[in-house]
């Protein structure tokens, strides 16, 4: 196979497939992590991960989508797009002003599988805080990131987690 000769529509479909086989793996890493060191110690390891890959993510979207360090909100918006798990999650993006910029993860495939699953939601706000702060400083190192709604905070909204991002004026 490569991927050259591959359709539009199966180019789709192995992004999709590949972005959820990524996902799977970081979520069979975070177990066995759990399972060895306890909760607590594996989210502290799932920080120290997420606070490299963010960057590295960050940095080779900057680089394939020809976005420019200091590229602001709109340079953010635009690399928040191009995520790995934005092909799967359901996500919107609200600019409400040129100095602010409301970020939704509005279904969120691990939070998701959980509630099918009846288990309680993963308390993911300290890992997405390292996540999207380094993301979005990476992109531009005057963006301030500010958690909206992340679990364990309490899910009676129509998003699993929202972050505000905004440049001080």
């Amino acid at each position: 196979m490569s991927l050259e000769n591959l359709s539009k529509d199966d180019l789709i479909e192995i992004i999709r497939m590949y972005a959820k086989n990524w996902l799977a793996h970081d979520g069979c890493w975070f177990l066995a992590a759990e399972k060895r060191h306890g909760l607590k110690e594996a989210i502290q390891i799932d920080k120290e991960s997420w606070e490299r890959f963010t960057i590295v993510e960050a940095k080779r979207i900057m680089k394939t989508f020809s976005i420019p360090e200091g590229a602001g909100l709109d340079g953010l918006e635009k690399a928040l797009g191009y995520r790995l798990y934005a092909t799967i999650n359901e996500q919107e993006i609200e600019r409400n002003s040129s100095s602010t910029l409301i970020f939704k993860m509005k279904t969120c495939r691990v939070q998701a599988a959980r509630e099918r699953k009846k288990l309680p939601h993963f308390p993911c706000k300290e890992v997405g805080m390292v996540e999207y702060t380094g993301f979005a400083s990476t992109i531009d190192p005057r963006i301030q990131t500010k958690v909206i709604a992340c679990p364990p905070d309490d899910l009676e909204r129509d998003f699993h987690c929202g972050w505000e991002f905004s440049i001080p004026e």
